[in-house]
């Protein structure tokens, strides 16, 4: 009896392993099962100059030509994946939207949870679980792509991602993060 209920457990993890693994995290996105936390494009540098203001472009640390152009290779992966248009929120720095302006997926709306907290670690933890809040607010209609900084996607998910990363998550309906796949664009 004991083996039996042994050898039932395994198949029935084999069977949810192998379902899991036929689902790829670009028909999770396309089928609203799960969004992208992506880190704009590559930007030189790390943090902003002193003195810098959102809004003033002048005052931040941009893309570079290079950042530019992985913005758009970025888009045209989403394309080849299926992905012709989402739901863009973006944080408020210039190399977010610019990143995300690039991807050419639709409307760009600004959403000031995305916003980098590198200066101000001590308000990471409160900001992200109002993100968390937000997005478990959100219909799942079409994909969802967000576009923030490296210790917000960090602060999310623990993972530390790349310029122009996108990392995969599914989000269940209390906040829980789960990272079903990730893909560098460099």
């Amino acid at each position: 009896m004991l083996l039996r209920r042994h050898v039932l457990a395994i198949a029935a993890l084999a069977l949810a392993t192998r379902a899991h693994a036929a689902t790829s995290p670009w028909s999770a996105l396309r089928d609203g099962q799960a969004m992208v936390l992506l880190r704009h494009a590559s930007a030189p540098g790390a943090g902003d100059p002193p003195g810098f203001r959102l809004g003033a472009c002048d005052t931040q640390r941009n893309l570079s030509e290079e950042g530019r152009a992985q913005a758009r290779r970025i888009g045209d992966l989403f394309r080849q994946n299926g992905v012709t248009a989402a739901r863009i929120y973006s944080s408020q720095w210039c190399r977010c939207l610019d990143t995300a302006t690039g991807l050419a997926l639709g409307q760009v709306m600004e959403q000031p949870l995305l916003n980098s907290f590198f200066g101000a670690p001590e308000d990471g933890r409160e900001q992200t679980m109002q993100l968390r809040d937000w997005l478990t607010s959100l219909p799942t209609t079409a994909p969802l792509v967000l576009v923030t900084h490296q210790v917000n996607v960090t602060g999310l998910t623990a993972v530390v991602p790349q310029s122009g990363e996108l990392v995969f998550v599914s989000l269940d309906s209390a906040g829980g993060v789960t990272v079903i796949g990730r893909e560098s664009t460099t």
